[in-house]
């Protein structure tokens, strides 16, 4: 048994729900969002709660998408609800980041600015240093109502300058801890 899948999923009032097609579209006050829904999950729902059940209780493919089924729907129920937020710290003398627009414009040591250009269903924002880390310069701040597209445009920045393990200059997570290597040492 799938101890994720059996659990109902409470839809706060404003939140509403159609089936259809092998979607599944889940509409609130931060937009909509649609969840492709296995053939061997079938998904109703009871009153103010949504339930996930499938056929075979004994089939392992059929546990796996029941579980998978409930917590992608989860998240699209919380995504247009409350909506999802990483933040990412730039770290390096030198290093900015600032919106243009809607955009975002990275100086992080290249011979070039790195412009980048929000996705659709995703804002981005600025904010000063945190003050955990030294030479911390800016936050940058990836909101939207997708789970999944607001960690992969999250990641996305985080590629265009990894920390790297000597100074830990770079953009990581705010969470993140890098872990920093001895450097050459002096021979007397």
């Amino acid at each position: 048994m799938s101890r994720i899948g059996k659990m109902p999923i409470p839809l706060p009032s404003g939140v509403d729900f159609k089936m259809g097609d092998g979607k599944a579209t889940i509409k609130g006050p931060n937009g909509s969002l649609e969840v492709l829904v296995h053939s061997l999950s079938k998904v109703k729902q009871e009153g103010a709660e949504l339930v996930v059940s499938v056929d075979d209780k004994d089939d392992a493919q059929s546990r796996a998408m029941w579980g998978l089924t409930r917590a992608l729907l989860a998240n699209a129920v919380e995504g247009v609800t409350k909506g999802y937020e990483k933040r990412l710290v730039v770290v390096g003398v030198g290093y900015r980041a600032e919106m243009k627009g809607k955009n975002l414009e990275f100086q992080v040591g290249f011979s070039h600015n790195v412009p980048v250009t929000p996705p659709p269903g995703i804002e981005f924002g600025v904010d000063a240093a945190p003050g955990g880390i030294e030479s911390a310069q800016v936050t940058v701040i990836v909101k939207g109502a997708s789970k999944e597209l607001v960690g992969s445009t999250a990641a996305d920045i985080r590629k265009i300058r990894k920390p790297e393990p000597y100074k830990g200059k770079g953009i990581r997570y705010e969470n993140e801890h890098v872990r920093l290597k001895a450097g050459k040492t002096a021979v007397a």
